[in-house]
């Protein structure tokens, strides 16, 4: 297994926490559980599995592991990510990264032959819980409805498709499909709560950010690296929808709010900005830059060009990141894949739900939680 020590931080106080997973399609509720790990001890450490063992338990992921790898070490609560972590966590690993103990949400994660991925570290007690996010997990978004259904588009089987992770026999208790629901104390966990300084230089960008991936990592940090103080202005699902067109953007504006203020890269959100960068946003923020991608960009609903006003105080700036990935090429992925994707969750889903069903069962006979489950002596 390969590692990446963000912060590289010692002391003789520290408690290291490990937390692991496939983190596909890496959003805010993946974010939220790294937050909660975090808060148990000092420093974060996370197991990333790599394709092979993610294919072999659950089925193909939607990103490759170099993408899952970069998505994690952009969280901005994990300190170490280490690459190609085992499918079951074993008390060997803890020990070779020096943790003190394994956290995980409250579901059941198992592997292809329906084993509780942490049975070892429940048994021997290192294991802790955090609440998982409702209305948000992987199985979710690749079973979106509104991923499928473009008026445009031609897809065959699209009965089948739109049908993934709603059957009533496979609808996991922990992962069924629900809506998430904002709070305004959900915000300001994840907010940094840092003002800028008055000696920083202030760098603004705005964007849909839907489907929060590893292109908009690679933006968001050639961004920052223009300035001290990053903002990111989310644009109301309205706008999104005139510019983007078809059903997007796949998640809503408070969706996409969590997802951006979890990366490690920015220091402050516009909830709803306004698509035209005004002059009372560059005199409100202070802003010194306003940085746009080398996509093109469309022109306000009065026709005007968005970023007139910061091009003609010469503020305005376009940046490559380097990495062509796009929104439309993630949902180009599910659907190009999307039987391999109905198989995978109807699966996952289908353990997950006898998992819990046998977990019920050994609680009623008064037995330790802690206790393994596996499906298949059920």
């Amino acid at each position: 297994m390969n590692t990446n020590n963000t912060n590289g931080t010692n002391s003789e106080q520290e408690v290291r926490v490990w937390m692991d997973g496939c983190y596909d399609m890496v959003h805010f509720g993946h974010a939220n559980a790294c937050r909660q790990a975090k808060q148990m001890g000092t420093q974060l450490i996370v197991g990333v599995h790599s394709d092979a063992e993610i294919t072999k338990h659950k089925g193909p992921p939607v990103f490759t592991e170099q993408e899952r790898y970069k998505m994690v070490r952009a969280i901005k609560w994990v300190d170490q990510v280490v690459e190609d972590a085992p499918y079951i966590t074993t008390l060997e690993t803890l020990e070779e990264y020096n943790c003190a103990f394994c956290v995980h949400g409250d579901d059941i994660t198992v592997t292809a032959d329906g084993v509780d991925t942490y049975h070892i570290v429940k048994a021997a007690g290192r294991y802790r819980e955090c609440k998982r996010t409702q209305g948000v997990s992987t199985t979710d978004l690749v079973g979106s409805n509104e991923i499928y259904h473009d008026p445009d588009d031609m897809l065959p089987d699209r009965e089948n498709t739109l049908r993934m992770s709603l059957c009533k026999e496979s609808v996991s208790p922990w992962t069924g499909a629900s809506q998430f629901l904002a709070t305004t104390n959900k915000i300001i966990q994840f907010s940094n709560g840092r003002e800028p300084k008055p000696t920083d230089k202030v760098v603004y960008t705005a964007g849909a950010f839907d489907l929060f991936h590893v292109g908009h990592v690679d933006f968001l940090e050639k961004v920052k690296a223009c300035g001290d103080y990053l903002i990111v202005g989310l644009h109301s699902d309205k706008v999104v929808n005139r510019y983007k067109g078809s059903n997007h953007p796949i998640m809503n504006l408070h969706e996409r709010v969590l997802s951006v203020l979890a990366c490690r890269y920015v220091d402050e959100v516009v909830i709803g900005a306004p698509y035209s960068v005004t002059m009372e946003l560059i005199n409100h923020f202070k802003v010194s830059c306003v940085i746009h991608g080398r996509t093109q960009y469309e022109t306000d609903v009065d026709g005007q060009n968005p970023y007139e006003v910061p091009q003609s105080l010469g503020l305005f700036k376009q940046i490559d990141s380097g990495n062509l990935m796009s929104t439309q090429d993630i949902i180009t992925r599910i659907i190009d894949n999307r039987l391999e994707y109905e198989k995978r969750n109807k699966k996952k889903e289908a353990k997950e739900a006898a998992a819990y069903e046998a977990f019920q069962k050994l609680k009623a006979e008064n037995l330790n939680e802690s206790t393994a489950v596996n499906v298949q002596q059920q």
